[in-house]
């Protein structure tokens, strides 16, 4: 379903039953998968991949050069930037165009989960299963299973594939108490 005041590219890819809200904006040649959903004023830009069972919430924008696998959750007003030294005009004073941004690639593996308004910077990769705290910048990469939050994110533990937070001291590939679930790191 897609809303009709939502703007989607005739050459976006839309997978079967994605969702894709009042508002939101969706570039050429950016893929969504099946069963996503794009909020209100959700913002995909060009060539965005975007998996399968992803859920994106309200007024996110996510900049090209970011790839989303199967699963990630993105919370509401999350920005994905992708360039590491933004600057509207060149020394000389000219508008910067196209071919003058330095693109950098992001990468946001499968079933990941990041909080409100998280930052990300380009270049990163966010692990398998992590867990980005609401309100943090990600300046690294993040580990699969990470629990990482603040300014810069700093590693605070590891989380299951449910999302709980395992016990002091364990990593990720050891029994998860809260859903009796053992995984793979």
């Amino acid at each position: 379903m897609i809303h009709p005041t939502a703007d989607v590219s005739p050459l976006a890819k839309i997978g079967n039953n994605a969702r894709i809200w009042h508002q939101a904006q969706i570039r050429e040649g950016a893929e969504i998968g099946d069963n996503c959903i794009l909020a209100k004023n959700v913002y995909v830009d060009k060539n965005v991949k975007i998996g399968s069972n992803c859920k994106i919430q309200n007024n996110c924008s996510i900049y090209h050069g970011v790839t989303l696998e199967n699963g990630v959750f993105i919370g509401p007003h999350c920005v994905f930037t992708n360039d590491k030294n933004p600057r509207a005009i060149n020394p000389d004073g000219s508008l910067k165009k196209d071919q003058d941004w330095e693109e950098s690639y992001t990468l946001v593996q499968e079933g990941a989960s990041l909080g409100a308004k998280v930052v990300v910077l380009p270049g990163i990769t966010i692990g398998r299963f992590a867990m980005v705290g609401a309100g943090s910048v990600v300046t690294k990469d993040v580990p699969d299973f990470g629990l990482v939050y603040g300014t810069p994110v700093q590693l605070k533990g590891f989380v299951c594939t449910c999302g709980r937070k395992l016990d002091e001291g364990k990593k990720a590939g050891e029994y998860c108490f809260n859903c009796a679930n053992i995984y793979n790191a």
